[in-house]
Formats: structure tokens, sequence, C-alpha cells
């Protein structure tokens, strides 16, 4: 009985030994470098291989862009249309505006963004009214109640 075990533990010792050394020849494959790359519209920085920096400079016209802002210029082309250049054009302003006001005057920012939706909703009362603005400057400045 003892002659059986040994000759078990044997054949795993040998089965054992033939997988690392299969092991040892496998070579293993090449890790690529990872270089710092700061996004040309945001400025946030990722850590992107070599490859990824020249497929997305290859789609964006040479400029390197982050996920975040690439997929803004995707939202930006459905818009327009499918114009890749000119969504990251737009989006690239939107940024520059973004990184100029936005994050030293927070609320700046936003009183700009607030005066856009005003004028944009003055624009479109004015041109569905079939005459313009209704009503005379001193109803306005009375709030349009008359003879109260």
């Amino acid at each position: 009985m003892t002659n059986d075990f040994q000759s078990t533990v044997s054949e795993i010792t040998f089965e054992r030994n033939k997988e690392v050394s299969l092991e040892e020849t496998r070579e293993l494959p090449t890790v690529s470098e990872v270089d710092n790359a700061k996004c040309e519209c945001c400025g946030m920085c990722e850590e992107c291989t070599h490859e990824y920096i020249k497929r997305v400079r290859d789609m964006f016209s040479g400029k390197l862009i982050c996920g975040l802002c690439a997929e803004a210029v995707n939202v930006e082309m459905e818009k327009n249309g499918g114009k890749r250049e000119e969504a990251l054009k737009e989006h690239m302003s939107d940024c520059v505006k973004f990184n100029r006001l936005g994050r030293s005057h927070p609320a700046l920012y936003q009183a700009e963004d607030v005066k856009k939706i005003l004028k944009k909703t003055l624009s479109r009362a004015m041109s569905t009214s079939p005459t313009g603005f209704k009503g005379s400057q001193s109803e306005i400045g009375t709030g349009g109640t008359q003879g109260r």
C-alpha cells in the first residue's frame, strides 16, 4: 500500500513540474507605457497609453480630449447634424468660457446662463406673437393692469 501512495505522489509532482515549465516558457505580453495626458478642453488629466492618445487625436482633428468632453462633442454632433469639426469648436468654446469665468466666479457664470435663457424666451415670444410684443410701455410698467 505504501508503494501505491508514492507512485501517486510522483505522478502529481511530475504533472505539476510540467505545468510550471510550460508557464515559464510563455512570454508575458508587454505592458504599454502610460502617460499623463491633459484634456485640451477642460484641462482634466488622465493616464492614457500612446495608442489611445493617437486614436483620440485622429478622431478629433489632432486635439486630445478626455472621455467626458468626447461624449459632449458627440451630443453636440447630434444637435448640428453630424458635423464633428463644428461640434468640437462649439464644445471647446464652452469649455474656455467655463474655465475662464465659471471656475473662479460660479455665480457670474450662472447669471450669464440665466441671461441667455431669458433672451431666448423673449425672442421666441416675439417671434410667435403675430404683431410682436403686445401692450404699451405704460401697461408693461403697471403689469398690464388698466383702470384699477
